[in-house]
């Protein structure tokens, strides 16, 4: 905490350049990374009514920015953990093929709003996980300024909240961004369990091994739904 509030006196020392640098890197920084969280919301309110899939988007969208608040004094700490990234993206491996499994199949599309509050409950999961990153990145764009940091959270809100009403009305017309959708939590996961802190330092794999296992858990996601669905078919038609 005190190396935290030593970062924000010496961000004084920036200059306009500086400043300017930062608030472009945050900017970028925020429209790359809103997306993942954007995914995670849209799947989760797909198929809830119209009203209840605003509320699952808002209600959605405040946790990310609440989270990412709260994580920031303390995101450092906790990605020095072992286990912490590997367990969360194991948990957004989860929610990807649970996801894939509500959004599709004979029963999707059916105005199913049986709870905004297990939707709520995805997102909160997913987001408690994948925001760790996201506050780091903003963070270290951000020089040490608690005015930028402030900015760069600010502005996640309505680029999240666009982008996930955006994607679930596309989700709608299009189901092959489900699938598209699920296959990227599944790059998150794999990224997020490869750069972990003790598999980081036990194996030390290498960068284009990274992006494999990235590329196959993003292929087990949609493969193992499909085999779930598969069996839940037989297991009805019995």
């Amino acid at each position: 905490m005190c190396a935290f509030i030593a970062s924000i006196t010496n961000a004084n020392l920036l200059t306009p350049m500086d400043w300017l640098w930062a608030i472009l890197q945050i900017v970028a920084i925020d429209v790359v990374l809103a997306g993942d969280n954007a995914v995670v919301i849209a799947l989760a309110v797909r198929r809830l009514e119209k009203k209840e899939r605003l509320w699952g988007i808002v209600i959605g969208s405040g946790l990310a920015v609440a989270l990412r608040v709260g994580l920031t004094f303390v995101a450092a700490q906790l990605l020095a953990i072992n286990y912490i990234k590997l367990v969360g993206g194991l948990l957004i491996l989860w929610i990807a093929i649970k996801l894939l499994l509500d959004n599709t199949g004979e029963q999707a599309g059916k105005g199913e709003a049986k709870n905004l509050w297990q939707a709520v409950w995805f997102i909160t999961v997913a987001d408690i996980t994948m925001s760790l990153d996201n506050v780091l990145a903003v963070a270290g764009a951000s020089k040490g300024s608690f005015g930028l940091l402030l900015f760069g959270l600010g502005l996640s809100i309505p680029l999240v909240v666009f982008t996930s009403n955006l994607l679930a009305k596309l989700m709608d017309r299009y189901a092959a961004i489900i699938y598209v959708g699920s296959a990227i939590l599944g790059k998150v996961a794999g990224d997020m369990i490869m750069t972990d802190r003790l598999i980081a330092e036990k194996f030390h794999p290498e960068p284009w091994l990274v992006h494999v296992i990235e590329a196959l858990l993003a292929t087990s996601v949609i493969l193992v739904a499909l085999a779930l669905r598969r069996t839940r078919r037989k297991k009805s038609a019995d």
